[in-house]
């Protein structure tokens, strides 16, 4: 299943239609979100792993879709993953044992896609 290619795909047109309609606050947001994103004391992977695990914690699949892909491409490792939902689901109880799992689903349909694959 590729549920999360999906969630991406579905989000395309419209986040489009937004960056016409209201340029000036996607351009703020992206470069507020590459001024967060990059390499500092964090690597970016470590980053891409915080994020995934606020994605949980906001329950939004497309923050999830990103966000796993995201840590997918920087080499977060499956052991990586899975403890940062542990963590996730220590400090949401109920909910981050459903958004866990997608979480991880995720990172798996990313992590699994093969190499040099059109980017989703």
């Amino acid at each position: 299943m590729e549920h999360f290619h999906q969630v991406t795909d579905d989000l395309r047109a419209p986040y489009r239609e937004l960056t016409e309609a209201i340029p000036g606050v996607v351009a703020g947001y992206n470069a507020l979100h590459t001024a967060a994103m990059t390499e500092g004391a964090l690597s970016m992977r470590m980053k891409e792993l915080i994020a995934l695990a606020i994605s949980i914690t906001r329950e939004c699949d497309g923050c999830i879709a990103a966000h796993a892909r995201g840590a997918a491409r920087r080499g977060a490792t499956l052991s990586e993953v899975t403890e940062m939902i542990g963590v996730a689901i220590a400090m949401n109880g109920g909910p981050g044992t459903v958004w866990g799992p997608r979480a991880l689903a995720a990172f798996h349909e990313f992590a699994e896609a093969p190499p040099g694959a059109a980017p989703q």
